[in-house]
């Protein structure tokens, strides 16, 4: 039987949405619901009209409009983000409606009067990474739009989005001769001005012409590996590997592609070993910021290849991320964009102390205050505050309520955020509710496999809930993936917390004293260390620690670890009873 025919035809398609709208809804229903009303009459219908444009859906807090050329297309979109931010300027910020754009051009089904299929899906997941008050557009519509706009393109990277196998090409549409009235005048330029990174072919020094697939296929690899990571943009495949076989000045790289930072490394295959070194360098001053060297058997070559690109990946995150935070610390804070700011309180925050604590949530408090829409400041505060808590930084529950607040504003700015869901996992561990925690933090990394310290926080909520062999197997990911990161002190100390509770006292205390020598100021640590040197039968010393940890942590108690250390309640009893042979107290 002949397959029923169906109408297909190509089609420029606009995606808009509302930045946010469940929560301003829930804050002002009848005011966020006239205004936006007011935006569809007064705005999109008179330019969809104007630039040959129809609209297919309308939806409470967005729609879906086809036009005939995507010059059209994005000239519409462009008119409507400059209509809407002139009408917001007299508005206050929590009361501002801000839309972001998808413009994709692809193939449609035509259903009556609807349209289907990837064609629209694709404008509205580019709508879905796009900046708030931004325009994001797909690389069909690039190809076809290229020289006929005054406009500046800027590649955005390849981009992975749900439901859709193969990543995107994306671009985003430079809008800098206007004024977002939703974000403050600065000479910091964009607030989500994120840092570049490109990938340069690994060289292939084997002599083996067989195994230049394997060194495209790492390039390859970490290419889409680093496009996951929500922090960086990244060049593209097509773009680095005109520079296969060329010698690579890293400063003329670095000015050819406007990038920041370059990955480089090379494979050399040693009869059924392989090593594989990689090294990532600053564009701008030609430093070495980071290198790694991988020795490897070459048992199964597309294992060996995922767990390279996985290692790699993880450990240059933190890296980038440090490297951003002392740039940052080299310029005025009222000088500093949304990144900036957030990379600045991260450079405090990694190094794990009470004192940096407390700078690295005041820098992170004044992000989110000056750009109330920039998803990452929301998450990584509600992520600074929830550690800061549960390590004793701070007191238990401070600002709890603000932090959960936070967790799901950032979710809703950017659900694709992997460091958004790692904050609601890191919310529902705290509050003792594993279930909801392990959902949360699998949703982080379905987003971002790579992502160390969200192997490691669903390592602790599982060892919390008595589950040691399986928090064993996180734990020990997280530091297969990033062996020198900041947090690898909890990750220690989370070793140590599943061995103690495998009754395994004398591990216990190996792994403790590693974390405490490692990261001192992390009091959890020290907490596992007593419990530990007791259970094993180590008076001397488990006292000896109690009376290091009381000065460190003047009101511990078996009652502040009751109601602070969140283990469910089997694990809890274990780990009080070493407390008390340790000589904790009731009271402090």
């Amino acid at each position: 039987m002949a397959a029923a025919w169906v109408e297909r035809r190509l089609a420029a398609i606009l995606a808009a949405d509302v930045v946010g709208y469940s929560h301003r809804v829930e804050q002002d229903e009848a005011g966020t619901l006239t205004a936006l009303k007011a935006l569809q009459h007064e705005v999109f219908a008179p330019l969809l009209a104007e630039h040959h444009g129809r609209t297919v859906k309308l939806m409470g807090d967005g729609l879906i409009a086809e036009f005939g050329s995507v010059v059209d297309a994005v000239a519409c979109a462009v008119a409507v983000q400059k209509d809407v931010a002139g009408r917001q300027a007299g508005v206050p910020a929590e009361r501002r409606i801000v839309f972001r754009i998808g413009v994709n051009l692809g193939d449609v089904v035509v259903d009556a009067e609807d349209l289907l299929g990837d064609g629209v899906n694709i404008s509205a997941r580019l709508e879905q990474i796009c900046e708030p008050g931004g325009i994001m557009i797909s690389g069909t519509a690039y190809d076809h739009l290229r020289g006929k706009l005054d406009l500046t393109l800027e590649f955005a990277g390849e981009q992975r989005v749900k439901n859709l196998d193969r990543p995107i090409r994306a671009y985003r549409v430079r809008l800098d001769g206007w004024s977002d009235p939703t974000q403050p005048v600065s000479s910091a330029g964009r607030p989500d001005d994120k840092p570049s990174i490109a990938v340069l072919p690994f060289t292939n020094m084997s002599g083996d012409a067989e195994q230049e697939y394997f060194s495209d296929g790492i390039t390859e690899d970490i290419i889409t590996a680093l496009s996951r990571l929500r922090w960086f943009f990244v060049i593209a495949r097509s773009s680095m590997f005109v520079y296969k076989g060329q010698f690579a000045d890293a400063k003329q790289v670095g000015r050819d592609l406007r990038v920041r930072y370059l990955l480089e490394g090379s494979v050399r295959k040693i009869g059924q070993r392989v090593r594989i070194t990689s090294q990532l360098i600053d564009a701008v001053t030609g430093n070495h910021i980071w290198a790694e060297r991988y020795d490897r058997e070459l048992a199964d070559i597309f294992a060996l290849q995922d767990e390279i690109t996985a290692s790699v990946t993880a450990a240059i995150e933190p890296k980038l991320l440090a490297a951003e935070g002392i740039r940052a610390e080299l310029r005025s804070v009222d000088d500093l964009n949304a990144w900036d700011l957030v990379a600045r309180g991260l450079s405090h925050f990694w190094k794990l102390t009470a004192a940096e604590s407390e700078t690295a949530i005041t820098i992170l408090r004044q992000a989110v205050q000056r750009y109330p829409n920039y998803a990452p400041a929301h998450s990584m505060l509600a992520f600074a505050l929830l550690v800061s808590a549960y390590v004793g930084w701070i007191p238990a529950g401070c600002d709890r309520e603000f932090a959960a607040h936070l967790a799901h504003r950032a979710v809703e700015l950017d659900e694709d955020d992997p460091w958004a869901h790692a904050a609601l996992g890191y919310l529902a561990f705290t509050g003792r509710r594993t279930d909801d925690a392990v959902r949360h933090l699998h949703a982080a990394l379905d987003l971002n496999p790579n992502f160390a310290a969200a192997h490691g926080a669903l390592g602790w909520t599982l060892v919390f809930d008595g589950r040691s062999e399986e928090a064993l197997c996180c734990f020990e990911q997280a530091l297969r993936m990033s062996p020198r990161d900041p947090l690898n002190g909890f990750i220690l100390a989370g070793i140590a917390a599943a061995h103690y509770l495998a009754t395994r006292y004398p591990e216990a205390v190996k792994w403790a004293r590693q974390a405490v020598q490692l990261r001192p100021g992390i009091l959890g640590a020290h907490r596992v260390l007593c419990a530990s040197l007791a259970q094993a039968g180590q008076v001397e010393e488990a006292t000896s620690a109690i009376s290091t940890l009381r000065q460190l942590q003047p009101n511990v108690s078996l009652d502040w670890v009751r109601d602070s250390v969140p283990y469910t309640m089997k694990p809890m009893a274990h780990f009080l009873e070493g407390l008390r042979k340790a000589g904790l107290t009731a009271v402090s």
